[in-house]
């Protein structure tokens, strides 16, 4: 087996046997007491900031990371920002790069049922033996870089800077043979840009965060494209290494803020529609079957097990992000069979996850109208329900009357609840915004989820038409990370 990537007749050849079984890390129990002891951890951790406060400064990462060694230095990483679609794509690339054959460190936030999810190695959250032992063994160094920070007058690092350490800790640990690593919120100044990625991957942009992002796409798109930067080694300015950004299909005030800001960091830009996108996709049990124009070409017969117009242009993206990763281009195709079986592999919890049959349940994490527009498409697109009853937690931070608006023409009724968030908003304050749009006859509320959940599925089961009713828990990922953890779902 050859060490390198090489190029010749029949296209592009990668390190590995394609035809090696994709080795599928070893699972280990997770005890009582190990539950106690991630719970402790969480508590220490939660006396940070949150991740929904920030201060905007890579100073604190910087000086971490310089005490911790620079992990974040020791493997190569793809970065995925944008506001919409991010984790989808992220589960896509790493199942892909799974597929042939590297150790993949992921990183998604927010977590839906367990924070451990947030830090994962080859597919499978940090066990939380792991997760614990990782902290202890930065906490050190993280109460250094606070006392720093602190007699500079700035704060502590928050939670999210101490996760992100923790992640790029444990990916240098394992070791990894690649990052895909998910921005938390906006780009420039989140915790995960002190890495300097091979490629820069920019998800569909929104308004989203605007208290911290800006109230224009042009100012959110600024944040966003912050991933994107100058790779140029002043030690070897002969040889330079690639620096390549995928985009999205995004609002031309948004495309324009990107394209600009890939200039200033020399980068080569693929943008979806232009350089590669999605020529086919067809409704198919389980999932979807797509024809993908990549950067090398056209894969056909790609079978992917999610639903959605929107899930078929994350796979673009995540196809594309992977091709320049490795070099890919005209002519140079990435294995075929390769990339059939990483994408048939691909699971992306919470999003359209169906938990229940007659009536059917789905779980999906929209908490934006972008997000609730993407899903109201899909059960439109790839379902025929008779009607549907919506289970609707939102928090009270978020653009809520612009979800209920984007579902109004999807549900048939609404049942208004909330989480247990502190951020949540109140059932009954959201019934009053629903009552606005959906009229008084289509609106119920129950305060918990559970007796939510309960209502929905006894108003999807009124008639003599059950088989094509359905309910659809949405508003929030922590609606939805809630509802997989009621339905009896394993943290993934």
């Amino acid at each position: 087996m050859s060490d390198e990537v090489s190029v010749d007749d029949s296209g592009l050849t990668l390190p590995i046997d394609v035809n090696a079984p994709v080795e599928e890390p070893e699972t280990r129990e997770i005890t009582p007491e190990d539950l106690r002891a991630l719970a402790e951890v969480e508590a220490e951790l939660d006396q940070r900031w949150s991740e929904v406060k920030i201060d905007p400064t890579l100073t604190r990462m910087e000086l971490l990371m310089d005490l911790l060694g620079n992990p974040e230095r020791s493997f190569p990483a793809i970065h995925v920002a944008g506001t919409n679609g991010k984790t989808s794509t992220v589960r896509m690339i790493e199942a892909l790069m799974r597929a042939f054959h590297r150790r993949t460190g992921r990183t998604t936030s927010p977590h839906l049922q367990l924070a451990t999810e947030r830090i994962a190695i080859d597919g499978q959250p940090l066990h939380p033996r792991d997760y614990v032992r990782t902290w202890r063994e930065i906490q050190p160094y993280v109460e250094m870089a606070d006392a720093e920070s602190e007699k500079e007058g700035g704060p502590k690092l928050s939670k999210f800077e101490v996760l992100t350490a923790m992640s790029y800790a444990a990916f240098a640990d394992a070791p990894v043979d690649i990052a895909v690593v998910e921005v938390g919120m906006g780009g420039l100044w989140d915790a995960t840009n002190v890495i300097n990625a091979d490629v820069a991957v920019i998800t569909p942009i929104g308004l989203d965060h605007t208290d911290y992002l800006g109230s224009t796409l042009e100012e959110v798109a600024r944040e966003k494209a912050g991933i994107i930067k100058p790779r140029w080694d002043l030690d070897d300015l002969l040889t330079p290494p690639d620096n390549v950004a995928i985009v999205a299909d995004q609002d031309p005030a948004a495309m324009t803020v990107i394209l600009e800001q890939a200039v200033r960091a020399d980068a080569a830009v693929a943008r979806a529609g232009s350089e590669f996108g999605v020529v086919s996709s067809t409704i198919a049990v389980g999932g979807q079957q797509l024809t993908l124009q990549g950067l090398g070409g056209d894969y056909t017969d790609i079978f992917l097990p999610l639903s959605g117009e929107h899930q078929a242009n994350n796979a673009a993206v995540a196809l594309a992000a992977v091709e320049a990763f490795f070099g890919a281009g005209s002519g140079r195709m990435l294995d075929i069979d390769t990339v059939r079986e990483g994408f048939a592999s691909v699971e992306s919890p919470g999003r359209l996850e169906r938990v229940r049959a007659t009536p059917t349940v789905f779980i999906d994490a929209a908490h934006n109208p972008h997000g609730a527009r993407a899903l109201g498409r899909a059960l439109q697109r790839d379902f025929s329900f008779n009607r549907l009853i919506g289970v609707v937690g939102v928090l009270s931070d978020k653009d809520y009357v612009g979800v209920l608006t984007e579902l109004e023409p999807v549900f048939g009724e609404i049942v208004c609840t909330q989480t247990r968030s502190p951020r949540a908003l109140d059932a009954y304050e959201l019934a009053e915004h629903a009552r606005e749009i959906f009229g008084e006859e289509r609106v119920h509320v129950a305060d918990t989820l559970p007796s939510a959940v309960e209502l929905a599925v006894e108003l999807a089961e009124e008639g003599e038409m059950v088989s094509g009713n359905g309910v659809v828990v949405t508003g929030s990922v922590v609606t939805a990370g809630e509802a997989r953890t009621l339905f009896g779902k394993e943290p993934t």
